[in-house]
């Protein structure tokens, strides 16, 4: 049998609202929930529960979810686990889901919170989603996107960060050179 993706907690719940502005105002100021993220074009509010990142709860007015989705729980998974999850669902026979709805073999990557996933669905149509919170700064302006893009615009951001390090500290502990000469992304190849 197939190995299952291991589910580490509840992530996030998504509920339809019939007035965003209202529901906004009902779980911001009588509920207490922080505001994370409004999608205005969307129609759309995420909020986070407890501390940023630890669970979130996003409402979207009647007929602007993606995917159609009126119901939608995400289940929190490490980044390796959603990394291999594509395979393991189609190895159940169960076909993996980018945000948008395509079939995919790597997660989606929304950027302003980062996270990534993978998106499935259950025998009766309920939307499902694998998500790992990323320990990265997070890029709103990226949108969502593949994990292979999120890697290519995360890559140049990682080589600043490395050399002004190495410009504070030039007496580091290792040889430049040579761990140059061992890392061919370093040398970006």
């Amino acid at each position: 049998m197939a190995r299952h993706v291991p589910i580490r907690r509840l992530f996030e719940s998504h509920l339809t609202v019939s007035d965003l502005e209202r529901s906004v105002g009902f779980y911001q100021d009588l509920i207490g929930l922080p505001l994370a993220f409004e999608v205005g074009e969307r129609n759309a509010a995420f909020f986070w529960v407890g501390e940023a990142g630890d669970s979130l709860l996003g409402l979207w007015s009647l007929g602007s979810a993606p995917l159609g989705i009126t119901l939608h729980v995400a289940f929190e998974v490490t980044v390796s686990d959603l990394l291999e999850a594509p395979k393991a669902l189609e190895a159940l026979g169960i076909a993996p889901l980018s945000f948008f709805g395509v079939q995919t073999t790597e997660p989606s990557v929304i950027g302003w919170m980062p996270a990534a996933s993978v998106f499935f669905r259950d025998p009766d149509g309920h939307l499902l989603e694998y998500l790992a919170m990323l320990d990265e700064d997070p890029s709103p302006d990226l949108g969502i996107v593949s994990w292979s893009e999120w890697l290519a615009h995360r890559e140049p951001q990682r080589r600043l960060r490395w050399d002004a390090r190495e410009s504070k500290n030039p007496n580091r502990s290792y040889n430049r050179a040579s761990h140059d000469k061992q890392s061919p992304r370093r040398r970006g190849l």
